[in-house]
């Protein structure tokens, strides 16, 4: 077993990604690097510096200026920005209406791909987020596209977003997922795994199944690549 273990999780919103990594680097005593809550982080500052999330040069200059010392404990995942937590602000829904035009900005994909990396380099790591399968740890030794039907991932994405799920919270979820998922697949293929990467279907499975599922995917992907 290679002593630098790089387990990279791709998917949609919804998928169940970030739970199961999260869990999957604390049972694996792995560090953890969730790549969405940086493009997320981005777009909180920038609305906080009275920038137009629009404004593709302003924002890029701003991400490639702020303070963002990204946490990798899985059970301490403080987010703060330029000094400011920002960790609650990041998950609500004016964050998710916003961070396409963030994660759709390719200069600020290119700071942040280069942050990522430079994370992934100093050890052992799960890491999880749309292009992390392809783009940032291309050559992980275990690569995961994590998928689920469009009525569980809004099930869960609504759980986490609201404190209530009903019609209501769940038809303005699927909205946010809907036009998220078609803005970000213009520059980064989350959907489709690449060559290479195990796809896990998580529709049929709660949090502890899709764990113990990746963790098998794991354990027999690193028997294949040992000597």
């Amino acid at each position: 077993m290679t002593l630098h273990r790089v387990i990279a999780i791709d998917g949609p919103s919804g998928s169940g990604k970030s739970s199961v990594s999260r869990s999957v680097a604390r049972q694996l005593g792995l560090r953890y690097l969730d790549t969405g809550a940086m493009y997320r982080a981005v777009a909180q500052g920038a609305v906080l510096a009275g920038i137009d999330v629009e404004d593709a040069e302003r924002v890029a200059q701003y991400a490639r200026e702020m303070d963002l010392p990204m946490p990798t404990d899985p059970d301490e995942q403080t987010i703060i920005v330029n000094g400011q937590d920002v960790t609650a602000t990041i998950r609500t829904s004016a964050v998710s209406l916003i961070v396409s035009a963030v994660a759709t900005n390719l200069a600020v994909r290119r700071e942040l791909v280069r942050r990522q990396q430079e994370i992934v380099a100093a050890g052992s790591i799960v890491l999880e987020g749309r292009d992390t399968t392809t783009v940032v740890a291309p050559d992980a030794q275990v690569r995961i596209l994590i998928t689920a039907d469009p009525e569980a991932r809004v099930a869960r994405r609504t759980a986490e977003l609201h404190d209530e799920v009903s019609g209501r919270t769940m038809s303005q979820t699927m909205t946010e997922i809907i036009d998220r998922d078609a803005k970000d697949a213009t520059v980064v293929n989350f959907q489709t795994a690449a060559d290479g990467v195990i796809t896990l279907d998580t529709s049929h499975l709660d949090l502890a199944g899709s764990v113990a599922a990746v963790l098998r995917i794991i354990a027999d992907s690193e028997k294949e690549l040992a000597p």
